[in-house]
């Protein structure tokens, strides 16, 4: 039995992922009066004349909403709200097993962006954090942008800013595995969607200067009249030089490759082409932009993609558990740049100089520990710059 038909039979198997557990049984008489009426009415009141206490006599100090409307579901597309439950199901598992964080699901049925807003926070109040999952750019930024105007908690949207969060790491210790700086080199990053102009921004701000970006047709060139809003803001922080072309244009004596687009994108011939000793970070999935053994054949030094069947994994999910029990834990009012810069410095740091190597550059995905890493990291930051509320 394959992947696929395994998961398919594992869900016909547990009709769902989660369940609700009670943290107070029920066995007397005073434990209901405790647990609901009459004794529920004093931490009602008291939330009453402090909300702020809601984080500490409700769960929503440790509850995370997981959001969608389904319309950019993994590699699936808008496959819509229904479609994508079992993904934002797992999603609440991982914020589980990794981080302790409660997380609870919900599938929202439009894709107006007026509506979404509204909808969201409406019931924010019920949450510590929320966890915008597979919206489709470029609503996605407006969703986000909105709700963190009108939400008091931390907004954060998983496929922008975890990705970009891991991606970040996994370059903060390649650059070490070839001996090269920030500074000094030249990225390349190819799909300029979510995910992709959430790193372009991460590493612009980290002094990443040497940078092009690239869509479907070509390198972003400040002054293209057909530059969707999104990707003019990014054109004006990027290729200073003005180069047009393609991909391949790009490429040529570039240090550094990644991707977040479609499958094939690259060759073995592209990467002869970068600068000595590239670095190739590949994650589309589940078919990378260039496999691993071709990049590397053709002179790859250090080689990533988002796949667990080669080494250097680049998963978020070695960012967001820990980000939002990092956030939770000192009742952080959103997530900042800093806190972004903080998570990825806590993962680059969690491979230290006698394993990093071209074949390790980040922990394993299924390293308990990052979460706890992130999370102090976060919190840390969070509390130094006055964003937390205890």
């Amino acid at each position: 039995m394959d992947i696929s038909a395994e998961s398919l039979a594992l869900h016909y198997d547990l009709k769902g992922k989660l369940e609700v557990i009670s943290r107070y049984p029920i066995k007397t008489q005073k434990d209901l009066s405790l647990a609901y009426t009459p004794g529920v009415a004093t931490p009602c009141l008291e939330i009453q004349k402090d909300p702020s206490k809601s984080f500490s006599l409700t769960r929503r100090q440790n509850m995370v909403a997981v959001i969608t409307d389904g319309s950019a579901v993994l590699g699936l597309g808008n496959i819509g709200p229904l479609a994508g439950m079992p993904v934002m199901e797992g999603k609440c598992v991982l914020f589980k097993e990794f981080a302790g964080v409660d997380a609870f699901p919900i599938c929202v049925d439009t894709q107006d962006v007026d509506e979404m807003v509204r909808t969201i926070a409406f019931i924010s109040k019920s949450f510590g954090g929320i966890n915008l999952e597979d919206i489709s750019a470029p609503r996605c930024f407006e969703v986000e942008r909105r709700l963190k105007e009108l939400c008091d908690i931390p907004i954060f949207h998983d496929d922008q800013h975890g990705t970009a969060v891991v991606i970040t790491a996994a370059l903060t210790n390649a650059l070490k595995v070839v001996g090269k700086k920030k500074e000094d080199v030249t990225v390349v990053i190819n799909g300029i969607g979510a995910a992709g102009s959430a790193a372009a921004r991460l590493l612009l701000d980290l002094g990443f200067s040497h940078m092009l970006l690239c869509d479907k047709n070509g390198i972003l060139c400040l002054g293209d009249p057909t530059l969707a809003p999104h990707h003019a803001e990014l054109a004006a922080r990027t290729n200073p030089e003005r180069r047009k072309g393609s991909l391949a244009d790009a490429l040529v004596d570039a240090d550094v490759f990644i991707g977040v687009s479609r499958p094939g994108v690259v060759t073995g011939e592209m990467v002869e082409t970068m600068a000595p000793k590239p670095i190739i970070l590949a994650m589309a999935n589940p078919v990378p932009e260039i496999m691993p053994d071709v990049a590397l054949a053709h002179g790859a030094a250090v080689v990533g993609t988002g796949r667990s069947d080669f080494p250097n994994q680049i998963n978020n999910v070695l960012v967001f558990p820990g980000l939002f029990k990092g956030a939770l834990s000192c009742g952080a009012v959103q997530i900042t740049e800093g806190m972004k810069h903080a998570a990825a410095q806590a993962l680059a740091d969690m491979v230290p100089g006698d394993r990093l190597s071209s074949q390790c550059i980040l922990p394993s995905p299924l390293d308990r520990s990052a979460a706890q890493a992130v999370a102090d990291a976060v919190a840390e930051e969070a509390r130094r710059t006055g964003h937390a509320r205890f």
